[in-house]
């Protein structure tokens, strides 16, 4: 099939066009400069020149590829991880899940796109009540931290287009906390170095449920997609949602750094806000359970146990 990815130099991007192309898809990648299109002409993949944010430029793109799938895996991500300004971190991100979704879908209609698969998140989403793991039917935070709430709703916005969309198939993939190369839990990554430093310590009880996905899954889940699942949203996450005091030692074990430190909520919200501290101690994990049956997929590392040991290169 003909497949537009917009995100295509992104950290699941590098490793999404490659198995696309594995799989004898034609793709097109969205690119915004000339100059970036040699790198993806190698690998076989075509391209398309527009900046993501110009609606007249984008459509056009689209028009001009008739694709018969889109896949929407922008972010604009680089540098973000503080907890105290995350919406002001995350506001392009947000455009890129508002303005750009909207765009998109309409040119899917334009050119008779069937299926459209766009990037969602999973894990602090999620109602901070009832059990640690939640599945797609469960519901989102109706009153989430105050710095998360522009987030959580462009979050929203996005679900809800493609819930809505009943003119072609329409999937929203959640991904879970990504970690190996090219992430921020990479052996090079940020999350790791601060580990290394022990300056991410286990805030109060570190009871937060975090469900990961390695970005090689991640990946290939979405190649799923492309053939696999009803319309609808799906949580693509390994097999096991952990809590911070659980899985933090791991990590800082799986590098070789001494173990994280423990710190009280009240110092914790001094240092990373009521969204760090809810992070930390609230936060509920996702069932990958529908994405296996429907997607007819299994991570490669059903747990980021082995993920963190073997994955982080």
């Amino acid at each position: 099939m003909r497949v537009f990815v917009a995100g295509s130099s992104g950290a699941i991007g590098k490793f999404l066009l490659p198995h696309l192309v594995e799989n004898r898809h034609e793709v097109v990648a969205l690119v915004r400069t000339a100059q970036k299109a040699k790198a993806f002409q190698v690998m076989g993949v075509k391209v398309a020149v527009a900046d993501a944010l110009n609606k007249e430029e984008l459509t056009a793109a689209i028009r001009r590829a008739e694709p018969e799938v889109i896949i929407h895996q922008l972010t604009a991500l680089v540098g973000v991880g503080n907890f105290k300004k995350l919406d002001e971190e995350f506001a392009p991100t947000n455009r890129l899940r508002t303005e750009v979704t909207d765009t998109m879908l309409a040119a899917a209609r334009l050119v008779g796109t069937r299926r459209f698969i766009a990037q969602s998140f999973c894990g602090w989403p999620f109602a901070r009540e009832g059990g640690p793991v939640k599945t797609e039917e469960d519901p989102l935070d109706m009153n989430p931290p105050a710095s998360f709430s522009k987030t959580l709703a462009a979050i929203r916005y996005l679900e809800d287009s493609v819930a809505g969309t009943e003119d072609l198939q329409a999937l929203a993939l959640r991904y879970g906390f990504l970690y190996g190369p090219g992430t921020g839990i990479a052996n090079d990554g940020p999350v790791v170095e601060l580990v290394r430093k022990r300056r991410l310590p286990i805030v109060g009880n570190g009871a937060g449920i975090w469900s990961f996905i390695h970005i090689r899954d991640a990946a290939r889940a979405t190649v799923a997609a492309v053939s696999h699942g009803a319309p609808g949203i799906y949580n693509v996450v390994d097999d096991e949602p952990a809590p911070v005091a659980t899985w933090l030692p791991a990590l800082a074990e799986a590098v070789g750094a001494k173990p994280p430190y423990k710190v009280p909520v009240w110092l914790g919200k001094l240092a990373i806000g009521d969204g760090g501290v809810s992070m930390m101690t609230k936060i509920r994990g996702g069932s990958n359970a529908k994405a296996k049956r429907a997607l007819e997929w299994r991570p490669i590392y059903p747990s980021w146990r082995s993920g963190f040991i073997e994955g982080l290169y």
